[in-house]
Parts: C-alpha cells; structure tokens; sequence
C-alpha cells in the first residue's frame, strides 16, 4: 500500500536521465564559503579546473564555462560562430535536437532540417550526402546530438566526422554532449569538434548550473566572423580573463568547488573504466527490459544508449500512470516521456554516481511497478539483470 501523507521513509531513488545524483565527495566540496571571485584563492581554483576539464573532454583546446544549463550552450555555440542568413544542417532524433533548432530559427539561421522517427540517430549517410550536394558551400555547420536524452539513442560521432572529411567539405561540427559526456566515450579532438556543448548535471556528478563549450581553433576563426549578437554568450571576454583564472562576471563559485572534486572521481576511477561500468550497467538494463517482454525505443543496437534506457509500454497502457505509480509506491522517480512520445514510454537513467546495488533497486522497482500497475509482462527481468552482473 502507499504511505499517506506523502511520507516516504528511506532514500528516493532518482533514476531519471539527470540530473543525477550528486556523489557524497562532491556535496561536501560545495560545502564550503564561498570566496573572492576576483581573488588569488579562486584564481588559483579557476586555472585549475580550466585546464583539467580539457581531460573529460579529451582535447588541449580550451574549454568555456559559463554559469547556465545546457540550453545557454547551445545558444552560444550557434552566436559565436555563425550569422543571420547562415545556413546549418540539423538532424532530428529527439525532442532535445528539436529545442536545439528552435534557438537558431529565432536567430534566423536558415535550417535545413532533417526529420527523424525518434528511434534512430544521426545518419552519417546523409550528412556525407547532404554536403556533397553542397556544391556552393553555402553549409556553416552541422550540429548533431550526441546522446539524445529524450529517447535513450546515441549518435555516431566519429562516423559523422569521418562523412564530413569524405565529403570534403569545411563546414563547422557541433556537438551536444550534455547527456553523454563524463558516460560515454567522447573525443572532441580526435573527432575534429569544433563546438562541444556539455552540462554539468548528468555524467559530471554535479546539480545543474554550469555548462560549457569545447571550442576548436577553426570555431575560433569562425568567431571572428560571426555577426549574431552576443554578450553573456560572448568567447572573447570569457577567453581572456579564463588566462588568469578569472570571469567577466559571477562564476557559480562553489560549482566550481564541485567540479574539481568531480574531476578528481572521474580521473581517478580512469574515464575507460567510467566508460565500461556505464555499458554494463545499460546492457543490465536491457537485458530485463527484454526479458520483460518490452520494447526498447532505439531501434539499432550499436546506437543503443549507455546513459539511459528508453522503454515503451504496450499500446493500451500508460507510461506516466507506470511511474506515478512508482514513486507513489516506491519512492523513486523515473524520466517521462517528452512531446511526441510523452505517456507512451518511461525512461530510466543508469548514469552518474552508480552502483551494481542501486541499478538491482532500480530494476526491482520498474518490475513491481509493472506488477502493481497491470501492465503485461513477463516476470524475471530483475533476475536476469542479476545473472548478467554476476
């Protein structure tokens, strides 16, 4: 039965797709005064961390911080580098790839848009064909979605760069890491990046309220160019003061704190091996989704997600009842579905801060949400999940 009057005794679990939860060293990293932005003590804590974060990306190429979510991220890598009347190619594989081309239209960028079933991602096919019908160059960038966090597919980046250098063709790559990076296999520079767009509250163990852009030197040509306006946006300023360690306005100082710390998990666990335990995890997941008799939203297995698992209901039923009725029961909470698939699948984040334990207590909770709920399945999911990790 439910616990009434919204009492929930033991800890709530939260699985959604981020933010995740925030590991015990970086809470007691925050935990501390905050200091003189402009002082040698935060001068010291920004260098640092300016130049250590390149290593969770995988470049030498600097990397901008600013005080924001995710969506500032991608608004400044569009303003820094493009202009009114530039022409970009966007993909759809998701409701974040969609908002992503929301903000260029307001900029009027001209879009050339290609629309996607949500199950799959990027098509490096395409991308090579789209810019080899280029003829004129008149192609800025391509901007693609890294792991789309609203339906569980992760694009192939390193095939999308290597269509663009077959179609030999200069247009700018970006990139939107913010559900992948710190989870999933990145390299900004080896993939020639030009713009990396992270967050810091998923992979980076961090609650929201940095992001960031990963800039190559061919974006910062690009920037010199660029005639969108920008002022919180603008590289320039951020560039030149981040030499001193500096910002030209409040940085999230205690973020910062936590930041460092997070990078110190991360590197001392070794990214390889935080790469690893994220594709056991998520193929523990799929392993009960499909011994439940489910159906995993990503259609193809080599873009199948390490960070979340997005998993349909069977027609009839509803996802939002699903995960109302587990957080009611069980006290955890699972992502929803979002625009076009909203009540028809529930998401489960299998990312961050995580452990064989947490995944079985999440995996436990989907099935006797399932059983509680009435939704067809076949019972056992957890137990082969189990058998997996064993």
């Amino acid at each position: 039965m439910a616990i009434s009057n919204n009492i929930r005794p033991g800890r709530h679990f939260l699985q959604i797709p981020g933010p995740t939860n925030v590991p015990d060293r970086v809470l007691r990293a925050m935990d501390y005064p905050t200091i003189d932005h402009r002082g040698p003590d935060f001068a010291e804590l920004g260098l640092r961390v300016l130049e250590r974060i390149k290593l969770i990306f995988k470049t030498s190429e600097p990397v901008i911080i600013f005080p924001a979510s995710g969506t500032g991220a991608w608004e400044a890598a569009l303003v820094n580098t493009l202009s009114a009347g530039d022409k970009i190619l966007m993909f759809e594989t998701g409701h974040f790839s969609t908002l992503w081309w929301d903000i260029a239209q307001k900029f009027k960028i001209e879009v050339d848009f290609v629309e996607g079933d949500w199950r799959t991602g990027v098509d490096p096919n395409i991308v090579e064909q789209k810019l080899k019908e280029d003829k004129d160059k008149k192609i800025k960038a391509v901007c693609a979605v890294h792991n789309e966090t609203s339906t569980g597919v992760t694009s192939r980046i390193g095939e999308i760069r290597k269509a663009m250098d077959n179609a030999g063709h200069p247009a700018l790559l970006f990139v939107d890491t913010i559900s992948s990076l710190g989870s999933i296999d990145y390299r900004h520079e080896e993939w020639k990046v030009d713009v990396t767009v992270g967050g810091s509250q998923k992979g980076l163990l961090l609650p929201p309220g940095l992001s960031f852009n990963a800039i190559s030197s061919k974006a910062l040509e690009a920037y010199k160019t660029s005639e969108l306006p920008k002022s919180y946006w603008d590289w320039g300023p951020m560039l030149e003061n981040n030499k001193k360690g500096y910002f030209p306005y409040t940085p999230a100082t205690n973020l910062f704190y936590g930041l460092d710390e997070a990078i110190n998990m991360l590197t001392e666990e070794g990214l390889d091996n935080v790469f690893k335990r994220h594709k056991r995890f998520a193929e523990a997941t799929r392993v009960a989704v499909n011994s439940w008799g489910l159906e995993i939203l990503c259609k193809n297995p080599e873009e199948y997600s390490d960070s979340l698992t997005a998993v349909m209901v069977p027609d009839g039923h509803d996802a939002d009842f699903l995960r109302k009725t587990i957080l009611d029961h069980y006290n955890m909470s699972l992502g929803t579905g979002l625009a076009k698939v909203a009540g028809k699948i529930f998401r489960i984040g299998h990312l961050g801060d995580f452990n064989e334990l947490m995944l079985a207590g999440t995996l436990a909770g989907v099935e006797m949400g399932l059983m509680k709920s009435k939704i067809p399945y076949k019972k056992g999911g957890i137990l082969k999940a189990l058998e997996y990790l064993c």
